[in-house]
């Protein structure tokens, strides 16, 4: 007993020593295990994991260690690591997410690696160019399209020169065909030189006549065509014994004119008024006559001194008779428009002087020595201005209503003395109360019709 005590006594120790020889080895074995099966806190394992990543992406993409690929001119799969020449054909093909590569076609890899040796590996270190060198190579490619540039201006200039001529050579041209820019002024002279001489023919002298009423719509042309007689040769026109001379002297005498009173003034003093009422009251074709009339109503607006004239000469007699002519229906309205027009006109202009506070100004004055109302009611042109309403147009009926209400004041006693006026008026209140209720339909609540039904139930209230 004692000697096994003692045997126990001595291997104690050695059992502490091997214990603590396993824990050692246990230890150090713990300390080189993977490190997914060791304790490790998570945020500085992800932190650890993505410095080595990318440790390791930079030690892929440098370029020191990066190795020249070599493709053809089939597609090939192009491993991280390697570097491609320049001018090669890269792309991603989307089927396996793996970058492919080949080489262009002879003539695209001739113009990108214009100037390379054929054969020259790609030298990837970009520490063996230089600031100069890219500089230089800068220099060359804007030389090189600066002399693109040169080139296609050079052929441009050429080819405009192949379609086009100096202006020099142009004018030059025109001085041997002896072409003269002329003026309006030289063209009138001559239109008016053409429809005077005895030598024109009657086509001729038409299509002067016709040419210059383009001319003399504009007010300078028509006062320059006093300056040198033209006026009066067209107003000498009028006393042609071709009727289409006569009809087309008219025509440019009403374009010369209108809104003119230069004109106006220097036509009175011509004689152009005397001879426009004797081609009214002769016998003319309706086209001569709508041009005469046409030219006696540009003359007689805004004038009150050819008013004057007009009624002196008997122009409202002839009126008279041109609108009771058979034929001239469409005068008859052109005539009644005119007398609306002489009527208010001097109305507004007794209106103005009022506002104005102007008890005898020059303008007012010579309107008040126009009496045109009481000629209009001893001439019957109370009772032809009735009867014209009467006519199917719908346009002529507004203007007759328009010069029936403007003389109201004048033919009251006359309009209520006639019968066949209260029955038009009655019978046209009728039909216009229809067709304004058919413009109410479609949502026109003030619309034509409408306006012409109060013209009518105006004049039938003043009557009663």
């Amino acid at each position: 007993m004692p000697h096994q005590g003692l045997l126990l006594f001595r291997m104690a120790p050695l059992g502490m020593l091997l214990g603590m020889l396993m824990t050692s080895c246990f230890t150090f074995c713990l300390g080189h295990k993977n490190s997914e099966f060791a304790l490790t806190n998570p945020e500085e394992s992800s932190t650890k994991e993505t410095e080595r990543k990318e440790t390791t992406a930079e030690e892929e993409l440098d370029p020191t260690v990066l190795e020249v690929f070599h493709p053809t001119h089939e597609w090939q799969a192009l491993r991280p690591g390697h570097a491609v020449p320049a001018g090669s054909h890269v792309r991603l093909n989307l089927q396996t997410g793996a970058r492919e590569v080949k080489l262009q076609d002879e003539d695209k890899l001739r113009n990108n690696l214009k100037g390379l040796k054929k054969g020259k590996r790609l030298d990837i270190n970009t520490n063996t160019y230089t600031s100069q060198d890219l500089k230089s190579a800068l220099a060359k490619f804007k030389e090189g399209a600066d002399m693109e540039s040169s080139k296609e201006d050079k052929a441009r200039q050429a080819k405009v020169k192949r379609l086009f001529r100096p202006i020099e050579e142009l004018k030059k041209d025109f001085e041997e065909l002896n072409v003269v820019i002329e003026t309006d002024m030289q063209i009138m002279v001559r239109l008016i030189n053409k429809f005077n001489s005895s030598n024109s023919s009657l086509e001729e002298k038409i299509a002067a006549l016709f040419d210059l009423e383009y001319y003399v719509h504009q007010m300078d042309n028509a006062q320059d065509l006093l300056s040198f007689g033209g006026l009066q040769v067209v107003i000498n026109g009028l006393n042609s014994t071709e009727p289409l001379l006569k009809e087309y002297a008219a025509f440019v005498l009403g374009a010369a004119f209108s809104s003119n009173p230069k004109v106006q003034v220097e036509a009175i003093e011509g004689g152009a008024l005397q001879k426009l009422l004797v081609v009214l009251a002769t016998e003319q074709s309706l086209t001569a006559k709508k041009k005469v009339l046409f030219a006696l109503c540009s003359l007689l607006r805004h004038f009150p001194y050819a008013q004057q004239q007009f009624l002196k000469l008997g122009g409202l007699h002839v009126l008279r008779s041109l609108v009771q002519e058979k034929g001239m229906e469409v005068l008859a309205v052109r005539v009644v428009t005119l007398l609306y027009d002489l009527v208010t006109e001097k109305m507004f202009a007794e209106e103005e002087a009022e506002l104005m506070r102007e008890t005898s100004p020059e303008k007012l004055q010579q309107y008040r020595q126009v009496h045109l109302l009481p000629g209009l009611q001893e001439q019957g042109w109370c009772e032809i201005t009735a009867h014209l309403l009467a006519l199917p147009e719908h346009d002529a009926r507004e203007k007759v209503l328009q010069t029936l209400g403007a003389l109201l004041a004048t033919c009251r006693d006359r309009y209520r003395q006639d019968p066949q006026l209260n029955r038009t008026l009655v019978t046209l209140q009728a039909e216009y109360q229809a067709l304004a209720a058919l413009e109410l339909q479609d949502g026109e609540d003030e619309g034509y019709f409408w306006e012409l039904l109060g013209s009518i139930n105006s004049l039938l209230k003043e009557l009663r």
